[in-house]
């Protein structure tokens, strides 16, 4: 199997799998995976997708063997140093034309197998060790991109027709690198650079675009790294849009390319979230679902997706629909799953049966006992969620407008710039605020529940391009912080948002005072990770826009 078949065959792999034949593509690398780097890492590729997908131990343990067997192949075919030529290179440069076209292809795949198998390590076991694994793995996976940088750069290609296949992986590795650090709180960034990582997210984002723009093997995945960061990364941590144009023009070509493809149906079913057109959204993310049935955890990422576009129409019934398909068929987060369902239903009490009322308690029972953790860490949504639940009981089985507040915490606010969405979910929260206003009989958690409301109201406020009406909401729950029982990330939450309105506004140094402000005096409080990354994902933004306008 020569470098260029095994290349060819690569490829052709890709293009069955981004048109939905995932056996075909794997029945093409499989035969030759004991002899051929990139047919090995293709197969564990397919494995590893499957256990990301599937999360079942055996699937885990199969992909695991599989990638520690491509790390075999690789090394194989990697530059084999001599004593002689490993002390060498402690007191002079490598000579990179040394390495064959081989060996150079070796140490890409390497590098890939790597960073596949450090990911899987996170899923492996929970104990600290395969968690300090997990992370050298990572900055050895690191450190042989870098090397491979250097190949690309200071070996001669000109006879060798396989440089575009290594670009785009080189591109690929260290672009994703880049942007990937740069979004982590400036205190992590500082200890990841000392150990020698970088976090240039415009670099980043420059090669991911270069191997996009190239037609190496790896192009796809710069695409998706592409997508992924502007359409779901973006949307979560950041309160600006992702760029959509280049996912317009990604998702176009991919589409004319992969007709069915249930990855590129899947991502212009969010592109049309991001832009607010939930029902063109609604339609791709079906046809995304319905494109395939080999993986059904695809259609599982499709249900989450339904959930939330039904929920911004106020749909409750059809987004519990899918919110029980997801409880009955996916293993992703059994904890989450049992909360939104609850908490949908919660908002259709007044329509409920005894039967179904009796439901609700039981899946609040059930959100601590699904609790899971990974990495040895419980996952900060589900801790929420196992909170809610028992408050839900301290609160005579009551939760105020608790999917408007899972949906805040998402991010899927950002939907709200579209106004016929977001007068809908106005009037939801205009109404839970009269109903505490107008309540009678006092509780423990009064102020706290006016709080939430308010936090909400003030945040679709912001959207809805209602800056004074906004601040005063958010500056209310801000004035209430002693009285709060129990939601003390109402404060934070709110002191975000606030900037976020007087930078709107113009107030530049008010809006980063209030993120610091945020960042610096606030912690121990739910969801604390999250905002910490909005927050420097905001900071970031900010002080690039004001030196960019002082320049």
């Amino acid at each position: 199997m020569t470098l260029e078949k095994a290349l060819e065959e690569a490829q052709q792999a890709i293009n069955y799998f981004f048109n939905n034949q995932f056996n075909e593509a794997k029945s093409l690398m499989t035969p030759y995976s004991n002899v051929s780097m990139y047919h090995s890492l293709g197969h564990s590729v397919f494995l590893y997708l499957e256990a990301m997908l599937t999360f079942e131990q055996q699937s885990i343990i199969n992909a695991s063997k599989a990638l520690k067997h491509s790390l075999a192949v690789c090394n194989r075919y990697r530059k084999k140093n001599t004593l002689g030529e490993s002390i060498g290179k402690m007191v002079k440069k490598t000579n990179f034309d040394q390495y064959t076209e081989e060996e150079a292809h070796a140490e890409l795949c390497h590098a890939e197998c790597l960073l596949l198998k450090s990911m899987l390590t996170f899923m492996e076991d929970e104990t600290l060790s395969s968690f300090i694994k997990a992370g050298l793995k990572i900055r050895s996976c690191y450190n042989s991109y870098k090397d491979c940088q250097q190949i690309l750069l200071k070996r001669n290609w000109d006879r060798d027709s396989t440089k575009v296949h290594f670009e785009s992986g080189v591109k690929m590795g260290i672009g994703t690198f880049n942007l990937m650090i740069s979004m982590l709180p400036s205190r992590v960034i500082k200890l990841l650079e000392f150990i020698g990582f970088s976090g240039n997210k415009q670099k980043g984002l420059d090669d991911l675009l270069a191997g996009y723009r190239m037609d190496g093997l790896r192009q796809i995945l710069c695409l998706m790294t592409l997508l992924g960061y502007n359409l779901i990364v973006m949307h979560v941590l950041s309160h600006t849009e992702g760029d959509l144009k280049i996912c317009e023009e990604i998702i176009q070509k991919q589409l004319n390319k992969h007709v069915n493809g249930v990855w590129f149906l899947f991502f212009k079913g969010r592109l049309e979230l991001t832009k607010g057109n939930l029902d063109l959204s609604e339609e791709f993310y079906k046809r995304s679902w319905k494109s395939q049935d080999l993986w059904p955890q695809f259609h599982h990422i499709c249900y989450w997706e339904l959930v939330w576009v039904h929920c911004l129409k106020t749909e409750w019934k059809e987004a519990l629909q899918y919110c029980s398909l997801l409880l009955e068929k996916s293993k992703w987060s059994k904890c989450l799953y049992s909360y939104q369902k609850a908490v949908i239903m919660c908002m259709m009490k007044n329509e409920l049966t005894r039967d179904q009322k009796l439901e609700i308690d039981n899946l609040m029972r059930e959100v601590p006992k699904c609790k899971q953790r990974i990495a040895g860490k419980s996952l900060p949504m589900e801790k929420f969620a196992v909170k809610r639940a028992e408050r839900y009981f301290n609160q005579n089985h009551n939760l105020v407008i608790p999917v408007i507040e899972l949906m805040f915490l998402w991010n899927l606010f950002k939907v709200l710039k579209n106004f016929s969405v977001a007068s809908d979910i106005y009037k939801v929260i205009e109404k839970a605020l009269r109903d505490l206003n107008a309540s009678t009989r006092p509780t423990k958690y009064d102020v706290d529940n006016k709080a939430l409301a308010l936090l909400l109201q003030g945040a679709c406020l912001r959207h809805m391009g209602s800056p004074l009406q906004a601040l005063e909401r958010l500056e209310t729950v801000i004035s209430m912080q002693k009285d709060l029982v129990e939601d003390h990330y109402l404060v934070p939450y709110a002191i975000v948002e606030l900037a976020l309105v007087e930078w709107q506004n113009g107030n530049k140094e008010k809006a980063i005072l209030a993120l610091e402000d945020a960042k610096k005096n606030y912690t121990g409080y739910s969801l604390e990770s999250r905002l910490h990354f909005r927050i420097h994902t905001a900071l970031s933004e900010f002080k690039a826009e004001m030196k960019a306008a002082a320049s």
